[in-house]
């Protein structure tokens, strides 16, 4: 009867990972769809630590799980908390990161269950798919856990952009061999010492592999590592024959690797070349912007205020400056005093902007912006042509038409939001320094474009000030 009721717990839980992720497709049902999901994997958890049995014994060790649990949980709730919206990318990659981590883990630990068992029977067969299961689950989740620490580094400044000639042969090599190694396993696993080299190369390969990809690229690594942790614990959920645990990673798998094909596509990138030849770069950024741009102009704040409370229609552009500095409360306090004035107020959001995917939708979200307000970059491209005033706060490569009119520019064929066809475009930057791509932005010189220099917060907090008076 408790292994019934142990299957439709999973059953449950199962079908809340189903609907939570279908929930999260759209941002005013997501907090619910996170939510849903979370009371489903309670369920699993605690369904497995009480209800599971094998050969008649349950699990037990109970000191152990939950204390594990307790600790988990305090720790996660505290980074949650405290994070901030700046941080969060780099965050998605740690927490991403524990995932391959643990598929890593399993593989070890069953293996070595394995391997005591071979040697007790002395019958190395009949556990090929096994074993086949156990070398997949290392590779994939060395390389996500790897690659998600180094991702996590590059994030937040600590680590930065390496490559050198010949990276890339050495990183097919070093894959090569190591999926060569993982063969010969299958076919001799008493050589249980290979297990190990596996593990050192996968880990080498996954900072490898993430080291020389940087600028915009970012995002699309970071969704593609997701997808790898996924597939990960699905080779766990094969292990243990675990439907959930199965369920979930295939789910998160495939989600995260539709999520990377359609950056790719928004990007018009091909995976190969985001992997292979991205546009972060040293050698890409140190050839790009090196024309003659002519000079740029100032905007006061005055003015600034007057352009935007006399138009018809603006459009905001969130970048990743805005995030830095903590704006977005103030920006929504501006949309609302401009739609007083009679103003339409809506924001354009480009998909790989940020440090991570859906990173501005969050952000905005956080200071209550009515989803209804943002719209994607086809529609904001439209509008575009009829908008008064475009004001970006803090974006720089998704606005930089060179990606359309210069074919040497290393973004060049990525989609961009086509703020230059508005009539007028404010730019607020703390500086002229290039964004995160490492190229200059040829936005900046156009004659419709006015530059405003400062902190995004107080620069907002200034300009709401102007309005009002105005």
């Amino acid at each position: 009867m408790e292994l019934n009721i142990l299957t439709l717990c999973y059953l449950i839980a199962s079908v809340t990972f189903i609907v939570g992720l279908k929930m999260l497709s759209n941002p005013a049902s997501a907090r619910k769809g996170n939510l849903v999901a979370a009371v489903g994997m309670a369920i699993a958890i605690f369904a497995t630590i009480f209800l599971y049995e094998e050969e008649g014994k349950k699990l037990g060790n109970y000191l152990w799980i939950f204390g594990g649990l307790l600790i988990g949980t305090i720790v996660g709730t505290l980074a949650a908390k405290k994070v901030k919206m700046t941080a969060m990318p780099e965050m998605v990659s740690l927490f991403n990161g524990m995932g391959g981590a643990c598929a890593m883990l399993i593989s070890l630990i069953e293996f070595n269950h394995l391997a005591h068992q071979i040697q007790e029977t002395g019958n190395e067969d009949g556990h090929t798919g096994k074993v086949i299961i156990i070398v997949l689950g290392l590779i994939i989740g060395s390389v996500s856990f790897a690659g998600s620490m180094i991702a996590w580094g590059k994030l937040n400044g600590k680590v930065k952009d390496f490559s050198f000639t010949g990276q890339n042969i050495l990183n097919l090599v070093l894959l090569a061999v190591t999926l060569g190694l993982g063969a010969y396993l299958v076919y001799n696993p008493a050589q249980s010492f290979l297990l190990y080299i596996i593990l050192s190369m996968s880990l080498l390969y996954g900072v490898l592999f993430v080291f020389p990809i940087g600028g915009a690229d970012m995002p699309v690594v970071i969704s593609l590592l997701n997808s790898f942790t996924g597939v990960a614990a699905a080779c766990g959920g094969f292990l243990y024959d675990n439907k959930v645990m199965l369920t979930g990673g295939i789910l998160v798998g495939a989600a995260g690797t539709l999520l990377t094909i359609l950056m790719c596509k928004a990007m018009n990138r091909s995976l190969k070349n985001v992997l292979i030849g991205s546009f972060g770069g040293n050698k890409t950024v140190a050839a790009s912007g090196s024309k003659d741009q002519g000079a740029y102009k100032e905007i006061s704040l005055a003015d600034s205020a007057m352009i935007m409370s006399y138009a018809n229609k603006v459009i905001i552009v969130p970048g990743y400056g805005l995030a830095v500095a903590q704006a977005q409360h103030i920006c929504h306090e501006l949309e609302k005093i401009l739609e007083e004035k009679g103003v339409e107020v809506t924001y354009a959001i480009h998909p790989v902007a940020g440090r991570m995917p859906g990173h501005m939708n969050v952000l905005l979200a956080e200071a209550d912006v009515s989803y209804d307000k943002l719209k994607e970059m086809e529609q904001a491209n439209d509008e575009f042509k009829t908008t008064d005033v475009v004001l970006i706060l803090g974006a720089n490569d998704v606005v930089n038409p060179a990606a359309k009119n210069d074919p040497a520019s290393p973004i060049y064929g990525m989609p961009i939001l086509e703020v230059e066809l508005a009539k007028n475009v404010i730019v607020n930057k703390r500086s002229m320094k290039p964004g995160y791509a490492g190229i200059e932005n040829d936005l900046f010189f156009q004659p419709k474009t006015s530059m405003l220099f400062g902190d995004a917060k107080k620069v907002l907090q200034d300009l709401v000030a102007e309005i009002k008076n105005v």
